[in-house]
Order: C-alpha cells, then sequence, then structure tokens
C-alpha cells in the first residue's frame, strides 16, 4: 500500500510536467522542498519558511521522484534541453546513490546532526526577514530539531565510529545552545509559546544522544576508505564517464613525471640568470629545491602587507586581460577581497572564495585570504607566508579570480540554464580556473618571470599528486605518512598544502580528482580547437563560449565549437 501511495504521489508530481513545465523546472522544485536549507544558500530566500524532514516516507518519496526522473530522461518527448538533461541525469543518479546504494540516512549521523545544528543558525543569518517572521520561525525550527531528531532515531543503525563521534559532538554543541536562555536574551524574537516547543526538541535532542552513545559503544572503529570497486563506482558516477582508478593513477603519474621534467627546465633557465658564476647543484631534485626556495623566500610580511598585494595583483589582472582581449569580463565588479578571520579556525589558514550564491539578490563575492596571528612564533610565520608566496600568488591569482572562479561564476549567473546553475559539473569548474592560469601565461602574464611559472607548474604538479594519491589511499591502502612522504619529496608540495591534503583525501576524494581531470580536458578540448580552426581561432571567443555555456560536462563543447564560427 505504502508503495502505491508513493507511486500515485509521484506521478502527481510529474502531472505538472505533462500541462507543460519541463522536466528541469519539476526537479528544482522537488529539490527545493526536499532540501529547503540548501536551496535558501542558493539564494531562494523563500524556501527559509520551510527546512528538511528525513522521515523515512519522505526519502522514500525522494527516491521514486529521482528514478521517475531518470526514466523521463530516457523518453524522446522530453521537455528539456539536452545538456540540461544530461546534468540532470547524473544529479538524479547522485540522489539515488546517496539514499539507495549508500543509505546516507541509515548510517550517518552526521547527516542529521548538522542540520539540527544549522537550524537556528539559518534563521538568525536572514537579514530580510522581519521581526516578526524570525520569532515565528525560531519556534517551528525547535520543532524541524525534534522531526529531524525523531527520523535519526527511527533511521539510523549501522554507524561508522568515526561519523558517531562527530555527530555526537554536533549534537551536544546544540543541546548546550537550545539549553541556554538564547531565546529569553533575544529580545523580541521569540514568543512564551515556543517554550513548550524548546522543551520537547531539548528532550528529543538528548534522547538522541543517549541513543547515539549506545550505538558507538559497538560501533566498528574504520577509516572512511572507499576500496577499489566503490572507488572505481563513485568515480564514474562524478565523472559521468567510464574511466577507472587504473587509469586515473597513470595519467596521473605521467603528468608527474612530465611536470617535474618542465619544472627542472625552467629552474636551470632561473638559476642561471639568478646566479651566473655558480655551478648549477648536481643532482636535478636540488636544483628544483633552490628555484623553489627563492620562490618561497619573495613572501608576504604580514596580513596587510598579504592584503596590499592582492589588492594590486587584482587590478593589474584585469588590465592584462583587456589589454590582450582574452575573455569578456563582467561589466560590474561585485568582488570584495578580505583577510580571513581567525574565528574561521583552521580555514583561515588556507582562504576560501565565499561566492555569490546562483540565485542571490545581492551578489557579492568575497575572497578571504590566509591569514595567521601575529602572536605566533616569528618562525613559524615566516614557514607559513612561505607557502603563500609571491610568485605563487601571481599565478593563483588567475585561478581565484580574473578570469578564474569568480569571473566564470559571475557570468554563469546570467545563463538561462537554472539547472546549470544548482546542478554544475564538477570537473568543468576547477578544469576552467586551471586552464586560465595557462591561458594568461601563454599570453604574456609575467612574460620573464621564471618563478611565476615555476610556481604555476608546482600547482599543476599539485593537481596531478591529488587525483594519484586519492586513488593510493583508497586503492592501494595508502597511510597518511605516506601521503605526506609522496607529496613532499616527490610531488614538492608546500607544507602548508601537504598538511590539508589527507583531510580532504578523507572528505572528498572525488572532487581532488576534478582539478586534474578538469584542467586534461580542457587542455585537449583547446589544442583540438586550435588545430581544427588554425589561423581562424579565436581565444576570446573560445573563452567566452565557454563561460557562456555553463559548466557542462567538457567533452559537449566539442559539438557546441563545431555548430559556431568564431566571430571578430
Amino acid at each position: 500500500m505504502k508503495k502505491r501511495c508513493l507511486f500515485w504521489g509521484v506521478l502527481l508530481i510529474f502531472g505538472s510536467y505533462t500541462y507543460g513545465q519541463d522536466l528541469g523546472e519539476t526537479y528544482i522544485s522537488e529539490w527545493k522542498k526536499f532540501y529547503p536549507s540548501k536551496a535558501e544558500r542558493s539564494g531562494m530566500h523563500d524556501a527559509i519558511f520551510s527546512y528538511e524532514n528525513l522521515a523515512a516516507p519522505n526519502v522514500e518519496q525522494w527516491l521514486a521522484f529521482n528514478k521517475e526522473t531518470l526514466h523521463r530522461l530516457s523518453q524522446d518527448d522530453t521537455k528539456v534541453d539536452r545538456l540540461d538533461a544530461r546534468l540532470l541525469r547524473v544529479q538524479a543518479q547522485s540522489e539515488i546513490d546517496r539514499y539507495e546504494t549508500l543509505e546516507k540516512h541509515r548510517n550517518s549521523l552526521q547527516l542529521y546532526s548538522h542540520l539540527i545544528s544549522n537550524a537556528m543558525p539559518h534563521v538568525s543569518k536572514a537579514d530580510y526577514l522581519l521581526a516578526p517572521e524570525k520569532s515565528s520561525l525560531f519556534c517551528e525550527r525547535l520543532e524541524a530539531i525534534t522531526q529531524l531528531a525523531l527520523a535519526a532515531k527511527t533511521n539510523l543503525s549501522d554507524v561508522p565510529k568515526v561519523d558517531l563521534e562527530r555527530g555526537l559532538k554536533e549534537v551536544s554543541a546544540t543541546l548546550a545552545f537550545l539549553g541556554k536562555d538564547w531565546i529569553e536574551s533575544r529580545q523580541g524574537i521569540a514568543p512564551a509559546r515556543c517554550a513548550k516547543r524548546k522543551e520537547i526538541a531539548l528532550q528529543t535532542l538528548q534522547e538522541l544522544k543517549t541513543f547515539a552513545e549506545e550505538l558507538l559503544q559497538n560501533a566498528k572503529s574504520s577509516e572512511p576508505v572507499l576500496g577499489p570497486a566503490e572507488y572505481n563506482r563513485q568515480l564514474q558516477l562524478y565523472t559521468d564517464s567510464d574511466i577507472t582508478s587504473q587509469q586515473l593513477e597513470a595519467m596521473a603519474l605521467a603528468e608527474i613525471d612530465t611536470v617535474k621534467s618542465m619544472m627542472t627546465t625552467v629552474a636551470k633557465a632561473y638559476l642561471k640568470i639568478t646566479y651566473p658564476n655558480t655551478p648549477l647543484p648536481d643532482t636535478e631534485l636540488d636544483i628544483l629545491k633552490k628555484a623553489l626556495a627563492d620562490m618561497e623566500k619573495d613572501a608576504p610580511l604580514n596580513s596587510a602587507d598579504y592584503l596590499q598585494f592582492w589588492q594590486q595583483l587584482a587590478t593589474a589582472a584585469v588590465d592584462f586581460i583587456e589589454e590582450n582581449a582574452i575573455v569578456t569580463l563582467p561589466k560590474t565588479n561585485t568582488l570584495q577581497i578580505r583577510t580571513a578571520p581567525e574565528s574561521a579556525g583552521p580555514a583561515a589558514r588556507i582562504g576560501w572564495v565565499a561566492s555569490a550564491p546562483p540565485f542571490a539578490p545581492n551578489p557579492i563575492t568575497i575572497l578571504y585570504l590566509p591569514s595567521i596571528p601575529e602572536t605566533l612564533p616569528k618562525q613559524e610565520q615566516i614557514d607559513f607566508w612561505a607557502s603563500f608566496n609571491k610568485p605563487f600568488n601571481r599565478m593563483i591569482v588567475i585561478h581565484e579570480l580574473y578570469p578564474g572562479h569568480y569571473t566564470q561564476l559571475k557570468i554563469s549567473r546570467t545563463t538561462p540554464h537554472p539547472v546549470r546553475l544548482l546542478f554544475p559539473y564538477g570537473i568543468y569548474i576547477e578544469g576552467w580556473a586551471t586552464l586560465t592560469e595557462r591561458v594568461l601565461l601563454d599570453a604574456g602574464w609575467e612574460k620573464g618571470n621564471h618563478l611565476t611559472f615555476l610556481a604555476h607548474l608546482r600547482k599543476r604538479l599539485e593537481n596531478a599528486n591529488r587525483s594519484y594519491t586519492s586513488v593510493q589511499v583508497h586503492c592501494n591502502g595508502w597511510n597518511q605518512e605516506q601521503v605526506l612522504q609522496f607529496s613532499t619529496e616527490t610531488a614538492l608540495l608546500a607544507p602548508q598544502f601537504a598538511k590539508s591534503l589527507w583531510g580532504r583525501i578523507m572528505n572528498s576524494p572525488m572532487q581532488l580528482t576534478s582539478y586534474f581531470l578538469g584542467a586534461t580536458a580542457f587542455s585537449e578540448l583547446l589544442r583540438y580547437e586550435k588545430e581544427r580552426l588554425g589561423e581562424k581561432f579565436n581565444l576570446k571567443f573560445f573563452m567566452d563560449t565557454v563561460m557562456k555555456a555553463g559548466a557542462i560536462p567538457i567533452d559537449e563543447f566539442y559539438t557546441i565549437f563545431k555548430q559556431m564560427q568564431p566571430t571578430g
């Protein structure tokens, strides 16, 4: 009976599709209902009035909907753009994988604890709400927390130890937060009628905590290593291709060898110019180390110096792009560059880009630069800034801002295809940003500065190392020490980046492959188009077309370019 009800429910959802709404619109509408907090963070502000409910019937209906979506996509009469359809297929497959194959709702306390811990902050940060709306929502979120806690107790069974430990920390933190007089201390935010809901939420959370602690007593202690079969399955799902871990490993290792050879050539040229009366070191590794040591000495003095340097770099990059007609830059600047606050914790050590959500009405992007407290020992500060040396930044400004991530994401907001905004092809994103490094350097950016080009090659080496070590850990049993040793001694990673690699391999092994795979695919596309068109090839046309199309699978561009002719 339950399955029949689910069938009719999904059929009713697709009724609107039959009467004119295309499949993309239908899918986004249902995705928004199932993931309201994700939708709100994407700029769909009306989604703030709902919150995730992972009760078993809701998960089952979402699964049924995604399966029906795959069926619809296989039909010839589907009302959806061909490229959007491919992205929808990958998205639907990933949702089925998440809730049916991996059963995250049954084996991840963090799935619930993360939503529970963010329920109140999402409302607090919603500055676009009126005070009465916030007041009402705070009360409703207490009920949402209760429902999530109940769903977790009902659904969870075989949860890994590491997930339970992390999830319990979040549950405990939320209990402590709700246990304070936060309601009474926020004037005008929560009325007295919230008191009962708060009492129930606290009780239910405490029961969830006790339940999770009992699970923890018998939980298996295991690292989240995928194993060869699962790694291959997830890699092919993520890339929407038939690539295997063995192929990725071989490609990445070949790239490591090729790039190290290129780096040696550049390092020799640099040392001969810089130290004309000094013999070169005896080995290629020593040659590289000497040049890289000089690179790391050219470093910022402190956060203030670093911020000023980046602001100058951004201006210089814009001027260079416009003078050399590389891409059409957005007319309006919506970028801010700031120093990462110490309150950001470990993220402050590497920095990040807070990109504007795809549907945000106020699309400001903030680049948070890496920072380190000046109260720490001087040598620790020197070592930190060495990793973020100036030659590295002269290259990475291309990757992060112009015409890399900031430019691409800003232009993508103008697409008439919302599917491409919400469900972008992951390999495109990092592939594009990495491609732009090469394009600008080939066009003459920092011409004659061997250390900037060496920094680019070192980053290219790091990208290959990310893919290679991802495979080694999940398919060949490498431990953290082996990763660190290979990354620093063979792939020549800067210490600051080598230290953070293990966590990323454990938490996002597929995303780590996107830098190398995306750059490889885009480089091959660029080479192919140059050969195909010869003198007719127009770089600006090529770059603009890639950005305007949105984050689609890169192999689709071969057909797109064959159907178009460059102008200008």
